[in-house]
């Protein structure tokens, strides 16, 4: 089973949701997808994750996470001994997100919400200490205006990775990598 985790003020209506969905249908392994709306409360993001894995043995599910998903496949793979595949992922968003104190509104949903001391908080929380490498394979691209793309790569020292030159935080070239990303998933077209 593939889980797509969306970023920040993002949701299941993403294009890089959309598109691994029509990819997955397009080889008859909808059944096998799924994008949960994740809510802006880290704790309950994880509840949900954990929610569409449930009832799936740890090691069948795959991860996909974009930016914050990316950090919360990390705290999920190490948690449950899944895998994942991390698509410019947050690092430390307990710090990194503390310039967006305040109001937020989802770019999809139009839901507003306040981001509070206490994301941060529980982003901090659910830090892991060390990865286990074997378990992601880390795409991300050197134009991210967003995050440093070398601190993922750095982070995940020892992981599969693909580094493309160029491109944003959107991941221009996503397109490109979804063979490889079904291929990490061990799952196989219908």
């Amino acid at each position: 089973m593939i889980i797509y985790l969306h970023g920040f003020n993002s949701s299941p209506a993403s294009h890089k949701a959309q598109l691994l969905g029509q990819y997955l249908a397009a080889r008859g392994l909808q059944a096998d997808y799924a994008s949960p709306a994740l809510p802006p409360w880290p704790a309950q993001a994880i509840a949900t994750a954990e929610a569409a894995m449930a009832g799936r043995a740890p090691e069948s599910v795959c991860f996909v996470g974009s930016s914050l998903g990316g950090y919360y496949a990390t705290h999920l793979v190490e948690k449950h001994g899944a895998r994942a595949v991390l698509i410019n992922p947050a690092i430390d968003p307990d710090v990194g997100l503390r310039a967006f104190l305040g109001t937020q509104q989802n770019l999809h949903t139009g839901e507003r919400y306040e981001l509070t001391e206490e994301h941060l908080a529980q982003w901090g929380a659910i830090r892991v200490p060390r990865v286990t490498a074997a378990r992601y394979l880390l795409i991300v691209e050197t134009g991210d205006e967003v995050l440093d793309y070398r601190k993922a790569v750095e982070r995940y020292r020892g992981a599969a990775q693909i580094v493309i030159e160029g491109g944003d935080h959107s991941l221009r070239s996503f397109p490109q990598h979804l063979d490889r990303i079904l291929a990490f998933s061990g799952m196989r077209s219908g």
